[in-house]
């Protein structure tokens, strides 16, 4: 068995497993389906190189050293203490190295860090344990929680399958704005070339952009509690018709509303027949028009008050 477990372990290093998913025995990398992650590969290949040149210089000298030098060979060693030349290349050979690599790793930075113009901006919150995600100006917005073991579909993976995948559109830049309700998070899509904290009170920001449809997977990489291990990232990329059509299917129905014109016209304050309500006097014209009409046996403001009427 050990035997076994050696020789799958030397296969797996000489011809490492690539997949858009995690597979038992895998040593390299994911396959990369968004710009970030082939960016990311090629900037791994490009140090591979050169650390493994590195290394090859560095064992060839120790090697020589050690034959060339030995005590039968070298019976009076050398007392040179400097070498102007031997200097200047030991010294100029590292400084073009670090060079080498520092010019593509800050453009690899920048690229990762700079803000783009996104066709679509997801909200992620990270809960103990399971992801919500809302989609700005959609109106939709869904919780995503482990299947269990006893729920799985044949096909289906385990501790990765959701029962609400995130559905994106293939070809468009896609920018989420992550963040936690309780407890440091990390949303981490290896196929993507993702990976950012989920902090609570702060929104961090990343992007990605795939144009190859299919289901990739992700976790959570940062030990958030009993369960860290069980809040898997599900992302389905679909074509842009199918992404309109799934969006329509979660878009909530808008209330019905009254018409404008019925609700103020004045028919619809009337009572209605026959209901008993007694109407209102209108008043009429003037602001003396509610006042008595005057008696005639009750004197006028022109008579007087006192003025006493005459018997006959």
């Amino acid at each position: 068995m050990r035997f076994r477990l050696l020789l799958f372990t030397l296969l797996g290093l000489i011809t490492p497993v690539f997949a858009d998913k995690p597979k038992p025995w895998q040593i390299g990398f994911q396959d990369p389906a968004s710009t970030k992650m082939v960016a990311l590969e090629n900037m791994h290949h490009f140090l591979f190189v050169i650390i493994s040149l590195i290394a090859i210089v560095v064992v060839s000298l120790l090697v020589f050293v050690i034959f060339r030098f030995h005590e039968k060979r070298s019976p009076t060693p050398s007392k040179t203490t400097h070498n102007t030349l031997l200097e200047v290349i030991w010294t100029a050979i590292p400084a073009l190295i670090v060079a080498a690599i520092a010019v593509p790793s800050v453009k690899l930075i920048y690229d990762f860090d700079r803000t783009v113009e996104a066709d679509l901006t997801i909200k992620v919150t990270g809960h103990q344990w399971y992801w919500s995600y809302e989609y700005e100006g959609k109106n939709v917005g869904f919780d995503s929680y482990l299947i269990p073991d006893n729920e799985l579909k044949p096909g289906q993976m385990r501790n990765f399958e959701v029962d609400n995948r995130l559905v994106v559109p293939a070809g468009k830049i896609i920018k989420l704005h992550i963040t936690s309700a309780d407890v440091i998070h990390a949303f981490a899509v290896p196929s993507f070339g993702i990976q950012k904290n989920a902090i609570p009170g702060r929104i961090n920001e990343t992007w990605f952009k795939v144009d190859k449809p299919g289901v990739y997977y992700g976790q959570c990489w940062a030990i958030c509690g009993v369960k860290h291990g069980f809040m898997p990232i599900a992302i389905e990329v679909v074509q842009e018709d199918q992404y309109n059509n799934w969006i329509a299917s979660k878009t909530p129905p808008e209330p019905v509303k009254a018409p404008e014109a019925v609700a103020n016209s004045p028919k619809a304050a009337e009572p209605p027949k026959g209901s008993g309500t007694p109407e209102v006097a209108k008043p009429g014209p003037g602001p003396d028009a509610t006042k008595p009409t005057p008696s005639k046996d009750i004197p006028s403001e022109k008579e007087g008050h006192n003025t006493p009427k005459k018997v006959k």
